[in-house]
């Protein structure tokens, strides 16, 4: 390194793809966590097919991992890649489109044979072609040269070839000066039983390390200085991650114990997997035989007195409905993680969408209202499950906070926080010295609605709760026409006032003017990064929702401020139909994308611009 150029760079994409077997995932991961480490701002994008093995060799079996580095602050995985690495054929086609002229690909040349293009669409050699001078190709005979460098160290010829990934890796890590020293502590972590393998892996990423110096199709190493972040301990956390994260931080500062009953669905299964390595802190996890067991179980479990979760996406949510119903009929702190996926049925199980909003808001029988919350980036995961778990404790009511793959499966660096500077969480929960004679069950709060929540067992607080209709006292089933009228009322004013007690919408950008782009959930990076990139003139602002029902209680001034409101979702226009029922003294736009994929910066930047100009 001592005689090569380095050369400084605000930002820089890089994507790796390949077949689902490459390890595309692994090795967008550790060059993410490795540039994290050293200081810079990320945001990633994993990208992969549902099938555990899509057909090898093809388009649709492509995976890939994009990752977003930055000394300035990182709000999206980026629109295009400035490197991308195409372990074969069917992985170039599948991403060329997105590599602009003049920028670098690295391909494994020893899977761009005829069999290799010819499976992936290709009527000719893409390496041949002229277009492909238009860029920086980096050819490099990968497995071949894992293979030459693990020679008589005892792997077996899959074992080897699996390296390969490591040996790209390498490449990348000279081509941006980054150190191989927390990959090793990993591989060393991973595989330190399996002394060939371990070898194997560490002798492939020096190889490819290497490789990159010599090569003269590489004639300099890039650096991204660290970012100028506000000073603390970050870790590079998923948002599922931060999810089970912030459930736990709400349990230990709440004294109530965490139960989460789920059954596992793509993508939310993660979040009971990390509940469940975290036994230590008191937090019990269930891996339901469905997801009906599942959200019964956290219903039960918060009868017994727990902050009861249960996790899903959206065709487990459909299953979930009545049992969601019983929580609302009982009033129980219950919050139902949905992390959405694309639908309808099966859907896109690995896809990205915002497709269960209206689910979210209406998807059961009768009037069932309820809490719904939404996150909007893998950090706020953390904030947002600990603040859905407050709300729910604090009025005795089940929430919804809706997640999404883009979300729950994409990293970031996130501040670790002390349990010291998180808000407090007072359960309105009977407690010692209470007036047991005075306790009815449907009892409630003056501000809030919320009814005292009694924990079976405690002497003279017994009590009746269940799926009829209850007394809006007693508790007692009840069939009286006026009594259930006045129930319904009174559940969807207790969720109203909840708007009492949670932040008022935050504006960012220009506080009035010309556009106001609206957003909720995962969108959020893009549609920031956007909105500032707009060059139409206007004054632009950018009001983002994570909370939605109830909607904060600021939210008609600051849509009053502007003259065009667009509302920006993936789906169908979900959130804008809320919007028109809730708000109808206002006119929107909607712009909207439904393909599995999220939105780019640049069609964002394209539609704004284009109404700024219509006004």
């Amino acid at each position: 390194m001592e005689n090569t150029k380095i050369k400084e760079l605000e930002k820089v994409v890089v994507k790796f793809v390949g077949d689902s077997g490459d390890g595309m995932q692994l090795t967008g991961t550790q060059f993410a966590g490795t540039s994290a480490f050293l200081g810079n701002d990320i945001a990633t994008f994993p990208d992969y097919p549902a099938e555990i093995r899509a057909p090898q060799g093809t388009v649709a079996g492509v995976s890939g991992f994009q990752v977003h580095i930055g000394k300035s602050q990182i709000h999206t995985p980026g629109d295009t890649s400035d490197v991308l690495v195409a372990m074969n054929a069917a992985a170039f086609k599948a991403h060329i489109y997105n590599v602009p002229k003049g920028n670098t690909i690295i391909v494994d040349t020893d899977s761009f044979k005829r069999k290799d293009w010819e499976k992936a669409g290709y009527s000719e050699d893409p390496l041949e072609s002229d277009d492909i001078k238009n860029y920086n190709l980096v050819k490099a005979p990968i497995t071949t040269m894992t293979k030459k460098a693990l020679e008589g160290i005892g792997l077996d010829n899959k074992s080897i070839t699996r390296s390969k990934n490591m040996f790209a890796l390498g490449i990348v890590y000279w081509l941006f000066n980054r150190p191989m020293d927390y990959t090793k502590r990993f591989l060393k972590g991973k595989f330190g039983k399996k002394e060939m393998v371990l070898e194997g892996n560490l002798k492939a990423l020096k190889a490819g390390y290497h490789f990159a110096e010599t090569i003269e199709a590489l004639p300099s190493s890039f650096t991204v200085l660290p970012s100028d972040m506000e000073k603390g301990t970050y870790k590079s956390v998923m948002g599922n991650e931060a999810t089970a994260w912030g459930f736990l931080a709400a349990a230990e500062k709440s004294g109530v114990q965490l139960f989460l009953g789920s059954y596992p669905i793509t993508p939310a299964t993660d979040i009971l997997q990390e509940v469940a390595k975290h036994r230590h802190f008191g937090a019990k996890s269930f891996q339901a035989e469905d997801e009906i067991a599942g959200i019964s179980s956290a219903i039960g479990a918060a009868f017994a007195g727990n902050l009861g979760v249960t996790t899903t996406s959206g065709p487990g949510l459909a299953l979930k409905a009545e049992a969601l119903g019983l929580a609302i009929m009982t009033e129980l702190p219950l919050v139902v993680v949905d992390v959405q996926r694309g639908g309808p049925s099966t859907g896109l199980p690995t896809k990205t969408e915002q497709s269960d909003l209206l689910q979210a808001l209406y998807g059961r029988n009768g009037e069932s209202p309820l809490i719904v919350m939404a996150t909007k980036s893998p950090g706020d995961c953390f904030d947002m499950a600990f603040m859905a778990s407050k709300i729910a404790l604090e009025h005795v009511t089940p929430v919804i906070l809706l997640s999404d793959g883009y979300v729950a499966n994409g990293s970031q660096p996130w501040k670790i926080k002390k349990m010291a500077d998180l808000p407090a969480i007072n359960p309105f929960m009977v407690q010692e010295g209470d007036n047991a004679e005075a306790y009815e069950v449907y009892q409630r709060d003056e501000n809030s609605l919320s009814r005292k929540w009694a924990i079976p067992g405690t002497a003279g607080f017994e009590h009746r709760i269940g799926g009829l209709e209850k007394d809006a006292l007693t508790g007692n089933v009840s069939y009286d026409p006026e009594n259930h009228e006045e129930m319904v009322k009174t559940r969807e004013e207790k969720v109203a006032r909840v708007a009492n007690y949670i932040p008022e919408l935050d504006l960012q950008g220009a506080q009035e003017g010309d556009l106001l782009i609206v957003g909720w959930g995962g969108t959020y990076g893009t549609l920031l990064t956007a909105g500032e990139e707009v060059k139409g003139g206007g004054k632009v602002g950018l009001a983002h929702f994570t909370y939605i029902k109830p909607l904060p209680k600021n939210t008609a001034e600051v849509f009053s401020r502007f003259k065009k409101i667009v509302v920006c979702e993936l789906n169908n226009g979900q959130f804008i139909k809320y919007l028109q029922s809730e708000l109808p003294q206002f006119s929107y736009e909607g712009y909207n994308k439904v393909q599995g994929l999220p939105f780019s910066t640049n069609e964002l930047t394209h539609k704004f611009n284009q109404i700024l100009n219509d006004l």
